[in-house]
């Protein structure tokens, strides 16, 4: 933990780090025991038996959070139930047909399930072709929509159909087990099922209550007992006829030769296809019912109707993160939070053994979760239960759980001993984690809550995809295309790996690499020099230069519009934490707006007019509110550069993450204001490219060398007063003259080499340079200029 927190602020993550939480610690253990005491006194936690996905490995059931699905070969049969009676009388004699990909299922079965609307043939065998287990002249019951499938995956060759069923016709029909001789006699009842399809098999399901959901409910609606046929280690328990002690990752033969025997095995295959997998042990899982402790969805605490209006109530960014957590809780079974493990945080609960019922008694909750609080959960492990029950209770009246509570129940409770337990605010502003926490802290987080307090402890959630290559693979250490975070810190600094981050769309995955690092370079080198320009530029401003808004010439105001477009955007962000596109935004205001325009520009104004110049007075005003926004709004991603960048105009003492984002003036924004610079950046794009000309052709050697003669005559932006002066062009275009032409019927520029004398300290060149005595080599602005420095010296 420590090299992980280390780590973390080498990334510039900050945090209370001295005040970290483990769930080990003994204040977190404490609050989990209490989370799960709120649902064992408000009557939703049970004891049931259900079948679980189980991990034969770990030797513990699994919550779906903990499975992954990978591709796994099983053995399919298609099995004969042969019919004992039947309402009527054709179907004596015949049999039913299942398939299955699940062959150690077999001892289990109970029961068929068949579906009530859906066609059903009886088929005689007419033939069968060489090595088929079907037999000339038997009936078999089959899907009528199935059967040419069900011929050929068996080998029947010839057939006819001698009557058809509808399911509901079936009703009352009963069979024998396959095995019925050797251990299995009992009677197999034929039931319907609405998930019963003809997609795939024969048109009926075999139905084993211990080894799936759905054969649970079944089997529980119409009474029929759950069989314990294999154990914790995923052999067939001592009891099971004829494969006692066989695992079941190896019952596909037994089970096959046994039914073969029989005369029950119809035919025999192999399918592909997506299985349950243990994300530990990467083995495969299995269905089986045990004990489990259960959180119920639907009975009056409205767990799951609850949790559906919480996340209906919850932002999601991106928002299809709430159709996929809402399916999800909407079609899940209870909850089972119990895990068979030696350790863990315990279940703390005792049950009444002559009720079989959970003591519900908020006293011995009390002291439970004070022990945990003082001594850790392994409290609940080195005390006697009387400890807990209290002087009235005789503890051989209780049975102590030693079942550990699910991990993912931990992590759902993390908000209980993070936010409340800490005095912070409840619920959390974000739940922040990848996109595959639907199913994981997201869910767990949620039914927690809700089940305990009604609503979600989150305001909102935001998924993030998985980082990738540059190709896009995943990476591995294999294929050498893992990119770490610590080479990244060490070769580019930690703010290059947070700006890839936030330019990137996090919703989807992420690709990284070498190249794509370089690019990010290069955007990082155009804000850092973008920064390092403006705190150049700003050396020795104070408050007594500061312009007023009203004061300011356009292109300054044009500016301070900009930011408060860029501050919508970002404070948008911040509300919705949608930050897709948002620093693209702002390298591109830096890049092209400022870089490219805005400093390009004033540079001749900064560097050459006289410090109390009103022009240069206004331009270093705006520079302090790029520095101040540019700062703040850069903190949360280059969050070293940014308070690089501060504490250089303001001090060590001070800090940038300390900032609130500056509030900019409602009389900054101006919309007209901005088209009509929009205009005028079009003419001066076009003027731009006829100098870039003459320049490639060399006639002149930079824009400074230049005069312009401009066309009024039609030119879309040049009806304002300001465009109608040839100061201001030759200002924006960067040239030493503009002739203004209202009668030229031209449509572009006219671009010559300017008449004059090039000044030594402005460049322009313009007739007036040398026109001073005093300075031959200087343009009289710049001999003005000059000259009050000299004063100012001399005053001094």
């Amino acid at each position: 933990m420590g090299v992980q927190a280390g780590e973390f602020r080498r990334l510039g993550v900050e945090g209370a780090w001295a005040e970290r939480y483990a769930t080990m610690d003994f204040t977190s253990e404490a609050a989990i025991a209490n989370e799960i005491c709120k649902f064992l006194l408000n009557g939703a936690l049970y004891r049931g038996l259900r079948p679980v996905m189980w991990s034969p490995v770990e030797k513990t059931a699994l919550a779906e959070a903990e499975i992954e699905y990978h591709d796994h070969t099983s053995t399919t049969i298609w099995v004969r139930f042969p019919v004992l009676r039947a309402p009527r009388e054709e179907l004596l004699g015949a049999s039913v047909v299942i398939w299955t990909t699940t062959p150690w299922t077999m001892p289990g079965n109970r029961a068929i399930a068949a579906g009530a609307e859906f066609d059903y043939a009886l088929v005689h065998i007419d033939g069968v072709h060489e090595g088929s287990l079907a037999r000339v002249g038997e009936n078999l019951l089959i899907a009528l929509e199935l059967l040419p499938q069900v011929c050929k995956d068996t080998g029947i060759a010839a057939h006819h159909i001698e009557h058809v069923f509808k399911g509901i016709d079936l009703a009352g029909t009963v069979c024998a087990h396959p095995l019925r001789g050797r251990g299995y006699d009992h009677d197999t009842p034929l039931l319907f099922g609405d998930f019963v399809t003809t997609e795939a098999g024969t048109g009926f399901v075999h139905i084993a209550p211990g080894h799936g959901e759905e054969d649970f409910a079944l089997g529980r609606a119409h009474g029929i007992e759950v069989p314990e046929t294999v154990g914790g280690d995923g052999t067939y328990n001592a009891w099971v006829p004829g494969f006692a002690g066989i695992h079941v990752y190896k019952a596909a033969d037994p089970v096959c030769a046994a039914l073969t025997e029989a005369g029950g095995l119809l035919a025999r295959g192999k399918l592909v296809h997506s299985y349950p997998h243990s994300w530990r042990s990467r083995a495969p899982l299995i269905f089986r019912a045990t004990p489990q402790w259960f959180i119920r969805m639907d009975g009056p605490e409205h767990i799951r109707d609850k949790a559906l209006a919480a996340i209906a109530a919850t932002t999601f960014v991106p928002d299809q993160g709430r159709n996929r957590i809402g399916s999800m809780v909407a079609a899940r079974p209870d909850w089972c939070i119990s895990r068979q493990r030696a350790w863990g945080v315990p279940i703390a609960v005792f049950v009444e053994k002559h009720s079989g019922e959970p003591l519900r008694d908020p006293a011995v909750v009390a002291r439970i979760v004070a022990a945990f609080r003082a001594e850790g959960a392994d409290a609940w492990y080195s005390s006697p239960a009387s400890r807990f029950l209290g002087p009235d209770r005789n503890p051989d009246d209780y049975e102590q759980v030693m079942d550990i509570v699910d991990v993912w129940f931990e992590s759902g409770s993390t908000h209980a001993f993070t936010l409340e337990d800490r005095g912070l605010p409840w619920p959390a502003d974000l739940y922040l984690e990848g996109s595959d926490q639907h199913r994981g802290w997201f869910h767990s987080s949620l039914l927690e809550s809700v089940g305990t307090r009604g609503v979600a402890p989150f305001k909102a959630i935001l998924t993030h995809g998985f980082v990738m290559d540059e190709q896009g693979r995943k990476m591995s250490k294999s294929l050498g295309n893992v990119t770490a975070p610590q080479e990244v810190n060490d070769k580019y600094g930690a703010d290059i790996l947070r700006l890839w981050v936030m330019s990137s769309d996090t919703s989807e995955d992420l690709r990284i690499g070498p190249e794509i690092l370089k690019q990010q370079a290069e955007l990082y080198r155009r804000l850092r020099n973008t920064l390092r320009w403006v705190l150049g530029s700003l050396a020795g401003f104070s408050e007594a230069e500061r312009v007023p808004h009203a004061d300011m010439p356009e292109l300054e105001r044009w500016v301070l519009h900009r930011l408060t477009e860029l501050d919508a955007r970002i404070r948008g962000a911040t509300e919705s934490y949608d930050w897709t596109g948002v620093y693209p935004d702002l390298h591109n205001f830096c890049a092209t707006d400022l870089s490219a325009f805005y400093f390009d520009v004033r540079k001749d104004a900064l560097y050459c007019d006289r410090p109390d110049s009103p022009r240069r007075r206004a331009a270093r005003t705006v520079l302090d509110h790029l520095h101040r926004c540019l700062t703040t709004w850069l903190a949360p991603v280059l969050c070293f550069t940014a308070e690089e960048a501060w504490c250089a105009r303001f001090g060590e003492d001070s800090s940038v993450h300390l900032q609130q984002f500056p509030k900019l003036p409602a009389e900054w924004h101006d919309a007209a204001l901005a088209a009509r610079w929009e205009d005028w950046r079009t003419i001066r794009r076009h003027v731009t490219t006829a100098i870039e000309l003459e320049r490639a052709e060399g006639r002149i050697k930079s824009s400074l060398q230049a005069s312009v003669i401009l066309p009024t005559n039609g030119e879309p932006g040049i009806h304002y007063p300001d465009a109608l002066k040839k100061d201001f062009w030759a200002e924006i275009l960067i040239v030493s003259e503009v002739k203004l032409d209202p009668t030229s019927k031209s449509q572009s520029a006219t671009v010559f080499v300017a008449p004059g004398t090039k000044c030594v300290r402005c460049w322009k060149v313009l007739p007036e340079v040398g026109s001073e005595p005093r300075h031959p080599m200087l343009c009289l602005r710049c001999v003005d200029a000059v000259e009050s420095g000299l004063m100012c010296k001399a005053v001094a």
